[in-house]
């Protein structure tokens, strides 16, 4: 297992690399940005509980095996890991207004290769490789990454919330939203998610963990700029405060 977390890692790193500049040229094919092009499609709602189910198996797993019930640590990174991901495969994929709309195959393909290698170095990691003793609930990395963690989770959820929400015009055509840090940038649910994992990181301490918090910035960012863009190309009247993905920045 440890030659596979070691080799996994430099894996996710490498892709971080790659999907960074690729997504500034190639804009990944689902939602407003569907076309065609990409082969075989499913429809969304399947597709995301498939591709996003790895990495509550494997997180689940690396917990049992480790005895984590018997570590009360473990017990906080398990539920705070599930938070998210729970809701992701099995919430998420319900509530999205494109549940129906098609999602190419090739995409989940691509996920669930990413989310099995997540999964496994995080779970690796958190759950058999570290240690955490009572005294590191007390200690600042935890205290602050898991206040950081709630704050991205819920402002990606109240993000996903009012988007899930969002009335689209007569046509079905997209609509400028508003609520929420939907004030400040185009992206809140990406902005919140970037936290979210920065968060993740911090009160873990680990390698995997930051490779993930790369990873997710790497992955959302240019989507955030490219959704932005698309925004401004496509609303005159698009408000002209609004950043991409970071308030005030960016």
């Amino acid at each position: 297992m440890s030659t596979a977390y070691h080799t996994f890692l430099l894996i996710e790193v490498f892709f971080a690399i790659i999907v960074f500049f690729i997504l500034f040229k190639v804009t990944a094919p689902y939602g407003k940005f569907l076309r065609g092009g990409w082969g075989v499609t499913m429809k969304a709602k399947f597709g995301w509980m498939i591709m996003e189910s790895p990495s509550v198996i494997l997180m689940v797993y690396f917990f049992i095996i480790s005895d984590g019930w018997n570590d009360i640590a473990k017990i906080i990174f398990i539920l705070v890991w599930l938070s998210h991901y729970f809701h992701r495969t099995f919430i998420y994929p319900f509530t999205i207004s494109s549940k129906n709309k098609p999602y190419p195959v090739l995409l989940v393909i691509f996920a669930i290769f990413f989310n099995f290698m997540n999964g496994f170095v995080n779970g690796y990691e958190v759950f058999h490789q570290n240690f955490y003793s009572g005294e590191w609930l007390t200690s600042m990395p935890f205290i602050s990454g898991i206040v950081i963690f709630i704050t991205g989770y819920s402002i990606n959820k109240n993000s996903d919330y009012i988007l899930a929400r969002l009335k689209r015009g007569r046509d079905g055509s997209y609509v400028i939203p508003h609520g929420g840090l939907f004030k400040w940038v185009s992206s809140p649910h990406y902005f919140g998610e970037i936290i979210e994992w920065m968060g993740w990181a911090i009160m873990t301490w680990s390698i995997a963990g930051w490779v993930f918090a790369l990873f997710t910035f790497a992955n959302l960012a240019p989507r955030a700029i490219t959704a932005h863009k698309w925004y401004k190309e496509n609303f005159g009247d698009y408000p002209e405060e609004r950043k991409a993905i970071i308030p005030y920045l960016w």
